[in-house]
């Protein structure tokens, strides 16, 4: 049985206490619809509510930390070394529409470099945990990625640009590129819980652009944990600042690498003039 550290037992407790108030709300979907205050500001609220109570276990349990935090940003510790990356609900919009699919996602930073990260998935009860140099783990069990090696066996994760946010034209011309070379694309709508399935060798590999830190920060240290690899889509090596990234198993990374960057430059090819460098600054 997997023997967690002091400080993994910390990032549990703290999600699971935050996931019993999620849950309860999460049950209160279905009556949302006749709500006079509204399922957003619901959500919205819930949302709040559950990075406050992180905020409270964290910080008693490691006064010296700073926070980034998704819905309240950054603020230093007496550390200057050391921070919590949170995501308190991660997968907002499946929250909302009352689909069993999100998560809670931290993770611990260290000199700039996440060393632990726990995602947890409380409406099945499944909690990804991994320590640099440790291991990924789903609750006790040892986690390991994919080892399918034939490309069109393989099913790969996304992202997809929504509500006039990111390059859509861009994504379409990656996603064709990818169809005709995998089994199966999926787009479950929760960044975190994309990672831990490449983690858990559920999925064989992850792309997506456009990400926050809050995003990618536990869950790409449970892919490399598990024995995958972690970049950014272009071949940076910091996925979790860079905006975008790329996981898989060892066997597909570079191939799905190769066919994102062909799929980019035939989109600048073929953009009108200043049309790239247009969809590029709308990334944020």
């Amino acid at each position: 049985m997997a023997t967690r550290s002091a400080l993994i037992n910390v990032m549990v407790r703290a999600a699971e206490k935050a996931a019993r108030g999620l849950v309860r709300d999460f049950g209160e979907v279905e009556h949302l619809q006749v709500s006079r205050k509204g399922p957003a500001d619901f959500v919205s609220a819930a949302d709040m509510k559950a990075e406050k109570l992180l905020r409270e276990e964290l910080q008693k349990a490691r006064p010296d930390f700073g926070f980034l935090m998704e819905e309240t940003g950054a603020s230093k510790g007496s550390d200057p070394t050391a921070r919590w990356i949170v995501d308190p609900l991660d997968g907002t919009t499946n929250f909302l529409h009352g689909i069993p699919h999100w998560a809670i996602s931290i993770a611990a930073e260290k000199n700039g470099e996440i060393v632990a990260g726990v995602v947890y998935e409380p409406v099945h009860d499944q909690m990804f945990w991994a320590e640099k140099g440790q291991g990924a783990f789903l609750n006790h069990q040892r986690l390991r990625v994919s080892e399918r090696r034939n490309l069109a066996d393989a099913v790969i994760a996304t992202g997809i640009p929504f509500k006039g946010r990111g390059d859509h034209a861009g994504f379409l011309v990656e996603a064709e590129a990818l169809m005709k070379e995998v089994a199966g694309i999926r787009r479950f709508g929760a960044a975190s819980l994309d990672l831990a399935y490449v983690a858990a060798g559920r999925y064989d590999g992850y792309w997506e652009r456009g990400l926050a830190p809050w995003d990618a920060a536990a869950g790409q240290l449970l892919v490399t944990e598990a024995g995958g690899f972690v970049g950014e889509i272009g071949g940076g090596r910091n996925p979790v600042f860079g905006g975008t990234i790329l996981a898989a198993n060892a066997h597909f990374h570079l191939p799905i690498a190769k066919i994102l960057r062909g799929a980019a430059e035939r989109k600048v090819r073929s953009a009108p003039a200043g049309a790239a460098g247009a969809a590029d600054a709308g990334q944020g």
